[in-house]
């Protein structure tokens, strides 16, 4: 992977980056999102953020090595500290998990009055991300779940609206994703074929549990696993 080639699971981040964006890369890594979105024409510039010194050393270099130091500003700071209010319209954070994505999103919700877009990857906890954007009025526009190396990878897309609109079935939907739910591509029945059989060993492990609170974590899969059930025969 480089700036010019990148992961399927990148790429697909990067093919909802609106034309002309000016782009917050959050967790940039080797900021190899920014400088192919750049080099591809999705954006206009970007800021590449990080918090740990090492992957903002290794951005920095391969923003330089890019030649792109005019366009793409390297910044070391703590999720969306490193930008600006008003300075970015598009926001990409990709290959954390749900939860520290969200309290990235709600520590830095002033940095985002301008933005127009948000485009999420959860490597898990995608349905807390979901519930994230529902509370703060972001709705969800589009969805993709792609299998890369053997790992399955969730991309949220949404901009402002209304939060309720892409939902028919709220509960089951933000934890399955009601566009996911709706096309159901291999890689969404493959995930979704291990978590119920991950539930069913579960739920076999507490089949005798006396305590209070295995009896009702174990009621709480028994209900999940059931809902998950019937919405994927529908």
């Amino acid at each position: 992977m480089n700036e010019l080639q990148l992961s399927k699971r990148l790429q697909t981040v990067a093919s909802f980056i609106p034309k002309g964006s000016v782009l917050a890369d959050i967790g940039s890594d080797h900021a190899y999102l920014p400088c192919y979105a750049y080099l591809h024409g999705y954006i206009t510039k970007a800021i590449a953020g990080e918090v740990a010194d090492g992957p903002f050393r290794s951005a920095k270099q391969q923003v330089e090595k890019s030649g792109l130091s005019h366009v793409i500003s390297v910044r070391k700071g703590d999720g969306l500290q490193v930008v600006a209010p008003n300075e970015v319209d598009c926001v990409t954070i990709a290959g954390m998990g749900g939860t520290l994505i969200s309290n990235i999103l709600e520590n830095g919700k002033e940095k985002l009055e301008a933005v127009k877009r948000l485009i999420l990857q959860p490597n898990v906890g995608a349905h807390i991300v979901r519930q994230w954007l529902l509370n703060n009025e972001w709705e969800l526009i589009d969805e993709r779940i792609l299998e890369e190396d053997g790992q399955i990878y969730e991309v949220l897309v949404a901009e402002r609206g209304d939060p309720y609109r892409p939902y028919t079935q709220l509960h089951v939907e933000l934890l399955l994703g009601p566009f996911l739910l709706k096309e159901r591509n291999e890689a969404f029945r493959k995930k979704w074929d291990m978590e119920m059989k991950h539930w069913q060993n579960v739920i076999e492990q507490l089949k005798y549990a006396k305590t209070d609170e295995a009896i009702k974590k174990k009621q709480q899969f028994l209900e999940t696993l059931q809902m998950v059930e019937e919405a994927l025969k529908r």
